[in-house]
């Protein structure tokens, strides 16, 4: 076996044991410690409950305090649980805030779940590990793909030696795009087998996607469009149905929002005669379970046998269920033009038989490697897009990561792939903020529109150096605060008069948010930098939290953490620090010295005189 593969099957066990481990509910790993590591939402308020997709139990449920953990993504393995009760698998739907949506791989929903204690923590997701673990082991088999795993594990291409800008006779539906957007299209269209479009901050990549995607369907092509969460996948869905694509949203359909659910299967079907067939089985399977729900939860041995029959007679039901909808849902996968859905949603959908001709990754920065190759082997053309200075994915086992499998598909092939196409003009913020980005992770090459040129001062580094304002543990005990850098933030709200709702304070530790949660005004969004990759406000505070006699920056050394955390601003970024423990670092004396010469540059002093 080719010894990458090897290592890839080694990190995913790794992954899974690391898994196993970290998401146990035992004597070793109390519920404060989960719910402190953020791996766990307790107590869970239960406010509806419904049998979704294929009759699974579904449960709509509210928080009693707003979480800030990026585990809990949607398509996460979870298990429903209370105290003294057997766990129920399932999957969370959906977390937005305050509120969340969950489905339960169960007959029925459990006797507790209305009862106090409530809830749900993240389990290890044994089904795409062993899809990954299978994909990965058929690897060698398919000799195109193997061909093409070994290029992308041989020899880097030397810099520089991207393609040459196309000139083509293309006729671009979107009359604005710039130069190098419309030679990504260009490129994309003259069919090379593997192309990658680099999108840093603000650049505009969905744009481009979507006029790609669309040249080649009005060509007549099939093309398949993935990214590694739901919600990525829903972003350049939308903009395909703006522009009138015929597109099929594949997976996890029951969290879709009206304008997305009616281009699912479950959407398309609604009115259909196949839906009042689901809908008799349905009736049927909940006669069941109510006869089931006689034998409550003390009985002896022939009434659990018999409440067994029945709940295996509406698993029965569920598998016919099932099968409609997969006879049906083949009808609609022959007519669109476009299916879109994650990896994993992409390979359950058993379309395997049917020939797309390109395939199109969308935020390829936070695809592990294993899950990039479930979907490659299903399309002639791949089209990776994303920006590898940016977060990577998340990866839990530092075993697995120090082998490198938290290296995203992006980062893998852009050092192997000649066909990369740089977006090199940002829309999103003013050029002092977009500056210092352009200057460490895009060699200059990063300019900004016109329109967004300097009008006067738009970075700030308030310096916490000698004050005093010392990082601390919260009380979780795991993940750090400053409180001195929250009084700050204050200082710097009342001094600017700034809308709440235009202004987000960011910080890398959830130790740091859950204290600002506490103290900063309502309205206002306040989040890790992990959470808030991908959006975007006039105003951001970002504070630094670490300040210490040693020097010591802990994971402020994932400097494409501080990428994603100094390119949300698009009119003001005010950076919190302490420059004697950060400054030790290059990186950041890099960044000090830029603030110093674009910028304002100024001591927490002031702001303490000013009292």
């Amino acid at each position: 076996m080719h010894p990458q593969i090897e290592k890839l099957l080694t990190c995913v066990e790794l992954e899974e044991k690391e898994q196993a481990a970290r998401y146990s509910l035992d004597q070793a790993h109390t519920l404060k410690q989960l719910k402190a590591e953020g791996l766990a939402l307790h107590p869970v308020i239960v406010t509806r409950k419904t049998f979704g997709y294929a009759d699974y139990p579904e449960i709509n449920f509210k928080l009693s305090f707003p979480p800030e953990t990026n585990m809990f993504r949607d398509g996460a393995a979870i298990e429903c649980f209370i105290s003294g009760e057997e766990p129920v698998k399932g999957v969370l739907i959906s977390l937005d805030g305050k509120s969340g949506e969950f489905r339960l791989f169960a007959p029925d929903f459990p006797d507790w779940i209305e009862d106090n204690g409530v809830g749900i923590k993240l389990a290890p997701d044994t089904r795409t590990t062993s899809i990954m673990k299978q994909v990965l082991g058929n690897l060698e088999q398919q000799k195109d793909l193997f061909s093409l795993f070994e290029r992308l594990h041989g020899s880097p291409v030397p810099a520089g030696t991207s393609p040459a800008a196309t000139s083509g006779t293309l006729t671009f539906l979107h009359t604005n795009l710039n130069k190098s957007q419309q030679e990504a299209v260009q490129a994309i269209c003259e069919g090379e087998d593997f192309i990658i479009v680099h999108g840093p901050p603000g650049t505009g990549k969905t744009t481009t996607l979507a006029e790609a995607i669309c040249q080649l369907v009005k060509r007549g092509e099939k093309l398949l469009v993935s990214a590694p969460s739901n919600t990525a996948v829903d972003t350049i869905a939308k903009a395909l149905l703006e522009k009138g694509i015929n597109l099929l949203r594949v997976g996890n359909s029951s969290k879709a929002d009206a304008e997305i659910f009616a281009h699912t299967p479950e959407g398309k079907l609604a009115a259909s005669k196949t839906q009042k067939e689901i809908k008799q089985l349905k009736i049927r399977a909940e006669e069941f379970r109510r006869m089931a729900l006689k034998y409550k939860r003390s009985f002896g041995k022939a009434e659990r046998e018999q409440r067994n029959l029945l709940f295996k007679e509406v698993k029965s039901i569920r598998a016919e269920i099932k099968k409609l909808q997969a006879y049906n849902e083949q009808r609609l996968f022959d007519e669109a033009d476009v299916i879109a859905g994650t990896p994993i949603g992409l390979y359950d959908a058993g379309i395997d038989k049917l020939t797309f001709q390109a395939l199109f990754l969308d935020e390829a920065g936070q695809c592990i490697e294993p899950l990039a190759w479930c979907i490659f082997p299903m399309a002639e053309r791949i089209i990776l897009a994303g920006d590898h200075w940016q977060l990577p994915p998340t990866v839990l086992s530092h075993e697995a990561a120090a082998s490198g499998f938290n290296n995203s598909i992006l980062e893998v092939a852009v050092r192997h792939v000649r066909a990369v196409y740089l977006l090199n003009t940002q829309y999103r913020m003013r050029q002092a903020i977009a500056g210092f980005s352009s200057r460490y992770f895009y060699k200059e090459l990063l300019q900004t529109a016109g329109h967004l040129a300097d009008t006067g001062t738009h970075i700030c580094f308030i310096d916490t150096a000698g004050t005093g304002m010392q990082e601390n543990q919260g009380p979780d005990g795991i993940s750090l605060q400053n409180e001195g850098e929250l009084g700050l933030v204050i200082r710097v709200l009342e001094e600017n008069k700034w809308e709440p709702r235009h202004t987000a304070f960011i910080s890398p530790y959830s130790g740091q948010v859950a204290a600002a949660k506490e103290v900063l005004p309502a309205g206002m969004r306040i989040s890790t930098v992990d959470s808030f990759q991908g959006q975007e406000k006039e105003n951001i505070m970002l504070s630094l939290v670490r300040s210490n006699d040693e020097g010591d920056i802990g994971f402020l050394k994932d400097y494409r953490r501080m990428n994603v955390a100094i390119t949300r601003a698009k009119e003001q970024l005010i950076v919190i620090g302490d420059s004697a423990t950060i400054g030790g670092d290059k990186f950041y004396q890099a960044f000090l010295a830029y603030v110093e010469e674009k910028g304002e540059y100024r001591s927490a002093w002031e702001f303490s005189n000013e009292a």
